[in-house]
């Protein structure tokens, strides 16, 4: 199975744009909107919750809480099969640099944390740890 067309286009749209995209000015919430979204339901998951299904089995929580120790943490997506939780998404813009700084992935406590640098999406791979687990995957070989 190749690259679903909705992703390659996200990656073209990205590359011709990409300054404008990692400027500063370019927020978190234009990054989800606009490109994780989008990237999310090519690949089948139902990221408005169009099917109806009740809070408890929706694929996709957004900012869902979650307890880590004492404190609560609202990753961005939480993403979830039958109402239980596979994975954790913490977003951030372009912008942020979690290749050379990798404490804005791990703040989220999240199992899995995408950076938002959305280059060369068949390329991902685990490149961090915080505090032993994996931290995040990255899209972009730069």
């Amino acid at each position: 199975m190749g690259v679903p067309a909705e992703i390659r286009e996200l990656t073209e749209r990205f590359e011709r744009n990409k300054d404008a995209y990692r400027s500063p000015q370019y927020n978190e919430t234009q990054l989800r909107r606009e490109f994780l979204d989008p990237f999310f339901k090519a690949l089948g998951w139902d990221i408005d919750n169009e099917q109806g299904h009740a809070e408890a089995y929706k694929d996709v929580i957004h900012e869902d809480a979650i307890k880590v120790g004492e404190a609560t943490k609202a990753p961005d997506y939480c993403f979830r099969i039958g109402g239980a939780g596979k994975f954790f998404l913490e977003a951030k813009k372009p912008a942020v640099d979690i290749k050379h700084d990798v404490s804005p992935a791990c703040r989220a406590s999240a199992a899995v944390t995408i950076s938002s640098r959305i280059r060369a999406f068949p390329n991902s791979s685990i490149c961090r740890t915080c505090a032993g687990r994996p931290s995040h995957i990255r899209f972009d070989n730069s």
